[in-house]
C-alpha cells in the first residue's frame, strides 16, 4: 500500500515495479531528532521535515542514496522491526562504514 502525508492511498505497487517515485510502502516510522541543530530546530528538524524510516517497493535500490531523505527498508523488514519498536524507542542511526 502506498501512503502520502502518512495516510493510505488505496494504490498497491508491486515488489519487482520500476523506479519511478520515492514511495512510502508497508509502515512508516517517523523520527523525531533530539539533537538541536542537527535535527531538531528550525530549518534541520526531522519530524518537520517528515523524515521516516519506512518500507520500499525497490529493494534491489536500499543502500543507495536515493530517497527524499528517509531511510527506506525493505517491506519484510520494516513490517518485522515495526513490531518490536513502540513509541518513544530511541533509534540511533549511524553511517555505514566500510572495512
Amino acid at each position: 500500500m502506498v501512503f502520502k502525508s502518512r495516510m493510505a492511498t488505496g494504490e498497491v505497487i508491486g515488489d519487482l515495479c520500476q523506479p519511478g517515485g520515492d514511495f512510502i510502502t508497508t509502515r512508516i516510522l517517523w523520527l523525531e531528532g533530539l539533537e538541536a541543530g542537527i535535527n531538531r530546530g528550525e530549518g534541520c528538524d526531522s519530524r518537520a521535515r517528515y523524515i521516516y524510516i519506512h518500507g520500499t517497493p525497490y529493494a534491489t535500490l536500499l543502500g543507495q542514496p536515493v530517497s527524499a531523505g528517509c531511510i527506506r527498508m525493505d517491506n519484510r523488514h520494516i513490517l518485522e522491526l515495526f513490531a518490536l519498536v513502540q513509541t518513544g524507542t530511541l533509534v540511533l542511526i549511524v553511517p555505514d562504514q566500510e572495512d
